[in-house]
């Protein structure tokens, strides 16, 4: 899988805040031999009928970081999010840290740059963010190894995060009774997130694996953290006897009854900035609607 060795005896402090609103857990990441930390996957929220921007839950976690007096180096996006936006700027210009996601940002921003039909000046390149990872990268919090795994499948750019005994897994995955996300998404592919899966099911048993989403399936309580022990073997997309065709099939009959995300006309235009809002030619924060081009 990777010629860096996983550190299982590594336990991370692990800290998830959910928010309603688009059912996303963010993460704030501690290493446990010093002061320093990651927040993985934040949001900013937005009424969208209204266009207005606001910061409550991303304050909560500035609250929740100063509290603690721990020092923030990194805000890490496990990819592209198309439900909700990112609020890695506001969370860094109060708090300080390093923007990374992966490196195949760049495919993510070619393809919405087209929709979106962005002009020159939106630079395609991933410049907008301070890190980009690639597949077998790895990078420090505080003396803490993170590795990162390119995961793609639901976006080009996805990756999952591993730090220590716990994985960061994006979309990639969803708790056990959810299955996977949907591999619709222009640049999506089911074959490619069954096999990044399998590269996630590959992992030991007991690597804590952290969702960015979830939806309480029949009702239940929502959760956010298992295993790969327990995806392995309770998935009910991708647990025993699943096979690559048969998950190729199921994920593309059951993505053709999905709408688009509510939020994803925004998230996608200000997560392919790492979290900026697009601006006019007088310079005042403006979005785009494309009609017919999703």
């Amino acid at each position: 899988m990777t010629d860096v060795p996983l550190d299982m005896d590594l336990r991370p402090e692990v800290h998830g805040f959910f928010d309603p609103a688009t059912n996303t857990i963010s993460y704030v990441v501690r290493d446990p031999a010093s002061t320093s930390c990651a927040v993985i996957d934040s949001v900013m929220d937005i009424d969208y009928a209204a266009g207005r921007i606001t910061y409550g839950h991303a304050d909560q976690i500035i609250a929740f970081i100063r509290a603690q007096g721990w020092q923030l180096e990194w805000l890490i996006e496990t990819h592209v999010h198309a439900d909700h936006l990112s609020a890695a700027p506001y969370i860094q210009a109060q708090l300080g840290g390093r923007i990374g996601i992966g490196a195949q940002i760049t495919l993510v921003q070619d393809t919405f740059g087209k929709i979106f039909n962005e002009g020159t000046e939106f630079q395609r390149d991933g410049s907008q963010f301070d890190a980009l990872f690639r597949d077998g990268d790895s990078y420090l919090i505080g003396t803490m190894q993170a590795l990162t795994l390119h995961t793609p499948g639901h976006t080009p750019a996805c990756m999952t995060h591993v730090i220590g005994d716990a994985a960061f897994v994006g979309d990639t995955l969803f708790m056990p009774d959810g299955g996977s996300a949907r591999a619709d998404f222009p640049g999506g592919d089911a074959g490619e997130l069954y096999d990044s899966i399998q590269r996630v099911l590959a992992l030991p048993d007991q690597m804590r694996l952290f969702m960015c989403h979830d939806y309480g399936p029949n009702g239940r309580d929502i959760q956010w953290e298992t295993t790969v022990a327990e995806e392995r073997a309770q998935n009910i997309h991708v647990g025993p006897n699943a096979t690559r065709e048969g998950f190729v099939a199921l994920r593309t009959a059951r993505d053709k009854t999905l709408g688009m995300p509510r939020l994803i006309i925004p998230s996608l235009q200000v997560n392919m900035r790492a979290g900026e809002i697009p601006t006019d030619a007088s310079g005042r924060p403006m979005l785009k609607v494309p009609v017919n081009g999703l």
